[in-house]
């Protein structure tokens, strides 16, 4: 037989096949589309939920729909057979985006099925022309073109197989606090259209002439828009109405410029115990001062680099961030944003505040049992600010002369940035330690972690990387481990290393924050101590020599490496600092380098040691939990 021949075969075998599958698949949909209809089912609410909040909404849309005798299943869409999509006849959607503007990973099954159906020719622009629908989008705005992009996808399908919109689309957005709002008032409309007492007409951001004017009536019948209660991001929200509530995060400050802070961020924030400093700082007071305070021991820097904690103010310039991490611990609470659109605060404002506020905290802790006075009176003078408290530090414009001022204090500087403004780290003046936060090695685990605003994030997290190699003083690399996401990539972390060549990499277990609607952790994302350093070990290994474990704080799961050929000298590390020395260096205004102000490590924190980085000076304390029937005993 020739090849022509052969060819000739082969050819027609696949457009015969092809033929036959596609004549089957057309039968399969006709006889699907024509066959006896499906018995009628309740009318549906769905909610496409990643971190819950969606959920919560829905549940809360639910209620009242149930309240005002609107009988409506609420459906999670990943138990739903879209087969049975064709029979509905009214449906209610409350869709969240989740990465890239697509709806949730555990909706994707269903959501893959309507957009099919709504490309396919076969299915026709009348499969659900006996439907109604409306939708309520839950986005975030900081995310630019892709800003509810999931709940305008599910509009447009729906309107493409013949299905009627009750209202229009309503987009919610979580970062301005004041999603419930336009939630209940969009929810309330959809009621009032269901049982006939408005017509379905323009629903803009939730929010018409007549429900301004309702709210307009609750207000001057007592409400108070401005107090808020805030459990997480489908709290309670301040009134739209609110004069000086703008959209997407802040309010007015002088000359109409907006703040950082709203009602809604400051009542969450300072639930959780930070001092709101103007219109974009804060400060709090760590639970290791506290400890220190208490002769109880200090944290992992305590260890690493000789920080005296009770004496450490954690502090932040800018509370806005330009991630939202899936191990946030502050719940993303914080504002986002990708440049500074706020109102600006004095630097010297900002430090003073922060100083006269920590003290305060401080001054709080007397009569504490455990709290020294020596220790007490130390800590109303401290000599470090940790820059890292939440959002993004590098982001305030005015970032220098604030560490300018800290150090003319005698205030040593440990500044975190999350890796994606690499041109604020080149300007940045010299500091005591820069740490660049490294959530994950590729392109894909960290967008799936950080979850960045930034559509080139990997290019600003690379020259982040970069940036470090220009920096005379000390950097830091800082990984969180979290098991299942990214503790696994021992090359690709190992490749980083090249890029930035920093001092120090700390690589730390991440902290379970308890479960929220923000994040999918769970204990079983948290590595024990043992999994942390044999991570760290390997890591070590990786490099060469370069790099050797040094440092260990096993009640903070962290391990510290170290460049061997700048702090290990003779078989001894020096990755403490010699604070004195470090201002004294600023002071002279002369070019220094991090070998110029390093101090020896004492064995106790040495890697390996008996103490595992527990300063024996310290009284080592355990608290006694007691769980079960065991704590009913007396």
């Amino acid at each position: 037989m020739t090849t022509s021949l052969k060819t000739q075969i082969a050819l027609f075998s696949l457009f015969s096949l092809s033929s036959l599958y596609f004549l089957l698949k057309s039968r399969r949909l006709r006889l699907r589309l024509h066959a006896s209809p499906l018995p009628p089912t309740s009318p549906k609410l769905f909610y496409l939920s990643e971190t819950n909040t969606s959920k919560t909404l829905a549940q809360r849309l639910h209620s009242s729909l149930l309240s005002n005798s609107l009988q409506f299943s609420l459906t999670d869409p990943s138990l739903y057979e879209p087969d049975r999509l064709f029979s509905e006849t009214l449906l209610l959607f409350v869709v969240s985006t989740w990465q890239d503007g697509k709806p949730p990973p555990s909706s994707q099954y269903f959501s893959q099925f309507l957009s099919d159906s709504a490309n396919d020719f076969r299915v026709g622009s009348l499969a659900l022309s006996g439907c109604k629908f409306a939708i309520f989008g839950v986005g975030s705005a900081s995310y630019g073109d892709t800003f509810n992009a999931a709940a305008r996808d599910f509009s447009k399908w729906l309107k493409a197989l013949g299905a009627k919109e009750l209202l229009p689309i309503c987009e919610g957005d979580v970062d301005a606090g004041d999603l419930d709002t336009v939630f209940n008032a969009w929810g309330d409309k959809v009621v009032r259209v269901l049982k006939g007492e408005v017509e379905g007409e323009s629903c803009t951001n939730g929010f018409d002439e007549e429900f301004e004017e309702m709210e307009e009536m609750d207000e001057m019948e007592g409400m108070e828009p401005g107090e808020v209660d805030i459990e997480d991001i489908a709290g309670k929200a301040p009134s739209k109405n609110s004069s000086t509530e703008l959209p997407n995060g802040g309010s007015k400050g002088e000359n109409g410029v907006k703040e950082m802070v709203t009602p809604i961020i400051r009542s969450s924030l300072e639930k959780q115990g930070y001092k709101i400093i103007g219109s974009h700082s804060g400060v709090k007071l760590c639970r290791w001062t506290k400890s220190q305070l208490r002769g109880r021991g200090g944290c992992y820097k305590h260890s690493f680099y000789g920080i005296e904690s009770h004496r450490c103010m954690e502090a932040t310039p800018s509370l806005a961030c330009a991630n939202k991490c899936v191990f946030c611990w502050r719940h993303h609470t914080n504002p986002v944003g990708k440049s500074w659109r706020w109102k600006m605060d004095d630097p010297l404002e900002i430090v003073n505040s922060a100083i006269d506020q920590h003290r305060k905290m401080i001054k709080q802790m007397k009569g504490v049992p455990g709290v020294k006075q020596e220790q007490l009176d130390e800590g109303l003078a401290p000599r470090h600010c940790a820059l890292s408290l939440v959002g993004e530090p590098i982001m305030y414009p005015e970032i220098n002369s604030l560490v300018d001022e800290l150090h003319r204090r005698h205030i040593s500087t440990f500044l975190v940035t999350n890796a994606q403004f690499p041109d604020r780290i080149n300007i940045l003046k010299p500091i005591t330690q820069l740490y660049v936060s490294v959530d994950a090695a590729t392109k894909d685990s960290l967008k799936a972690i950080d979850r960045p605003l930034f559509g080139d994030f990997w290019e600003r997290f690379q020259d982040s990387l970069k940036a470090l190699r220009d920096k005379a003083q000390r950097t830091v690399y800082r990984l969180t481990l979290v098991k299942g996401w990214n503790a696994e990539d021992i090359d690709a972390y190992s490749s980083l290393l090249n890029l930035g060549g920093p001092d120090f990499v700390e690589i730390k277990g991440v902290t379970y924050c308890g479960s929220t609607t923000t994040s999918k952790l769970t204990m079983e994302n948290v590595p024990w101590h043992a999994d942390v350093k044999s991570f760290s070990e390997a890591l070590a290994l990786k490099s060469n020599g370069v790099y050797e474990v040094a440092c260990e704080h096993a009640h903070s799961c962290c391990v510290l490496l170290a460049k061997t050929d700048k702090f290990k000298i003779d078989g001894k590390w020096y990755t403490w600092i010699d604070y004195d020395r470090f201002h004294e260096l600023v002071t002279s205004g002369k070019p220094f380098k991090s070998e110029d102000y390093m101090a020896m490590t004492p064995s106790w924190a040495v890697y390996g040691a008996n103490e595992g980085g527990f300063d024996p000076d310290q009284s080592r304390y355990k608290k006694e939990r007691r769980h079960g029937a065991a704590a009913l005993k007396n």
